[in-house]
């Protein structure tokens, strides 16, 4: 039963139609699937309207208002002084106007053009600020995006070379275990070599089959996060090594400073806290603007003197109009309050990020110098294993090493394989993290990464 499912798995694996791709295919791949970025783009898009609407709101406003329906007017004036051409001066006047249930019909134009007006530049600039975030954050979800799919490519890929090298390590060992059963059958080794080979054969079959299974897994979130059918996702590991790091420590930290997206935000969130504040303080509340307006009101119909009473009325002004609230029942200064908390909540962040940013920066740097002398170490052990196999293979066919120490040396050749792929991954993905932490992590990056070797 174990046999035929390390079958089945082997022949899923390893799938004729797989063909081989780059990183930067599979990127392109998954900016057409992945969600969250479809989300900051969205976003992103959202940016210029920001910008024109901060535009607008010191542009001129023109508002037209109109209205027409039924209205009752009555008006009684007592002691009046009434005076007219040819009647002289007289006082006491009584006048009584009257409609009811007449026709009231009215209309006015206004333009108005702000001149000064705190609260609105702050809106304005509040708007920027939210076009400029959308901007940074579609920075940061593309980046994110060409990291993750890089792990994810790269973890197909180690999934892939382990298969490959434990199904090499068990033809070996399948070799050595019928070589060690015909020979006891001669009478020329020990029935413990026999066992010895059986025992290892069975641990190894075991591992090919949970490297299969991993494998199979690995091919499945990749291809959906891009998806492409599992039969043509066939990762390579990468390049045998990046172009070094030239920058100095000091010059990282310096490039994360000034170009990480993540830290943009963080600024961005602080200025946008500081115009918040700003709406509400006291230097904000007058509001000055240039106001003309142009109305006509008219209302006719029967009253109680006149059948045909009608009385109109029109307007024409152009001026200035100040606005200054005197009191808001606390509402204000509340509000201000509460912005300058959330300014100093955004500072605080803010700092913190440049903390851990400096921090991250620090142990991705030091990771990549470390993992350069690994990698060459690795690979001076990679070819000791194999002149070590060669030679207990040699030892063993003169009688001088065991079958034991044979398969003892094949393991630590493939595991001396795997590991040197393993760091070679580690070390590409720790390059590809230090430049997204500096915001520089672009498609050259990915090319570059996926090279073949």
């Amino acid at each position: 039963m174990l046999r035929k499912t390390l079958l089945a798995l082997a022949t899923l694996a390893a799938l004729p139609s797989a063909q081989a791709f780059d990183l930067v295919q599979a990127w392109q791949a998954a900016q057409a699937q992945d969600r969250a970025l479809a989300v900051a783009r969205a976003a992103q898009l959202g940016a210029d309207p920001k910008r024109e609407q901060a535009q607008a709101l010191w542009r001129p406003s023109l508002m037209l208002q109109a209205g027409v329906g039924q209205a009752t007017q009555e008006s009684q004036t007592r002691g009046a002084q009434f005076s007219a051409p040819g009647l002289g001066t007289i006082s006491g006047a009584d006048f009584n106007t009257s409609v009811t249930t007449g026709t009231s019909s009215r209309w006015a134009l206004q333009a108005s053009q702000p001149l000064y007006n705190p609260e609105r530049r702050a809106q304005a600039q509040q708007l920027g600020v939210a076009a400029d975030l959308a901007d940074q954050a579609w920075r940061a979800a593309q980046q994110g995006l060409m990291l993750q799919t890089a792990q994810r490519y790269f973890e197909l890929a180690l999934a892939a070379e382990r298969v490959r090298a434990l199904e090499q390590q068990l033809g070996s060992v399948e070799r050595a275990a019928t070589e060690a059963q015909d020979r006891f059958k001669l009478g020329a080794a020990p029935i413990l070599d026999s066992h010895e080979a059986e025992a290892r054969l069975a641990g190894l079959r075991a591992e090919v089959l949970m490297a299969q299974t991993e494998l199979m897994l690995k091919r499945r979130v990749l291809a959906d996060s891009t998806g492409l059918p599992e039969a043509q996702l066939a990762a390579r590991l990468p390049a045998a090594g990046l172009t070094p790091v030239a920058l100095q420590l000091e010059a990282w930290q310096g490039e994360a400073a000034s170009q990480s997206p993540e830290l943009q935000m963080r600024r961005l969130g602080v200025e946008m806290a500081r115009q918040e504040a700003s709406k509400h303080g006291l230097r904000a509340a007058p509001r000055l603007d240039l106001v003309a307006q142009a109305g006509r009101e008219h209302l006719s119909g029967s009253g109680a003197f006149s059948s045909g009473a009608a009385q109109t009325g029109s307007q024409r002004m152009i001026g200035l109009q100040l606005n200054v609230p005197l009191y808001t029942g606390g509402m204000r200064s509340a509000r201000e309050r509460e912005a300058l908390q959330q300014l100093e909540q955004a500072q605080a962040e803010l700092a913190l990020a440049q903390q851990q940013l400096e921090q991250a920066v620090r142990s991705s740097w030091l990771n990549l110098q470390v993992g350069q002398q690994r990698l060459l170490a690795l690979e001076a052990g990679l070819k000791a294993s194999g002149l070590r196999a060669e030679a207990t293979e040699l030892g063993r066919s003169v009688g001088d090493r065991t079958l034991l120490d044979q398969l003892n040396a094949d393991n630590e050749r493939t595991q001396a394989r795997l590991g040197l792929a393993q760091a070679r991954v580690a070390l590409v993905m720790e390059q590809l993290r230090l430049a997204t932490l500096a915001g520089k992590l672009d498609e050259s990056l990915l090319t570059q990464a996926s090279a073949p070797r």
